[in-house]
């Protein structure tokens, strides 16, 4: 009978089996996961190129005194990836709060 391995950082269960055998289903890695999310994103990908391709015609935008003419579907683009990395400095910000008030606390 073969044993199989647990993923680094893997805790084992006390009283617990952690090896699968035949019939009972396949060990959960973080390789694994990450295969799922590769694939999902890869779908994601091919989704927003379909759109960008459908969405072609050129619109102006304005920002304060510039302006540019881009495909609408670009100018999307540009937009959420904009949005996503304000929403992620506002995350990283209040991490560094939280961090530094559980510090104070030790």
């Amino acid at each position: 009978m073969t044993t199989a391995v647990p993923a680094p950082g893997a805790e084992p269960t006390p009283g617990k089996d952690n090896t699968k055998t035949k019939g009972q289903g396949v060990l959960k890695t973080r390789a694994g996961y990450a295969w799922v999310g590769l694939v999902i994103a890869a779908v994601l990908g091919i989704m927003v190129l379909i759109f960008i391709l459908q969405n072609l015609e050129q619109v102006s935008m304005n920002v304060f005194t510039w302006q540019w003419n881009l495909p609408k579907g670009i100018l999307v683009l540009l937009s959420v990836i904009a949005g996503a990395l304000f929403t992620a400095l506002i995350g990283g910000y209040r991490i560094l709060q939280l961090r530094r008030v559980a510090k104070k606390a030790k």
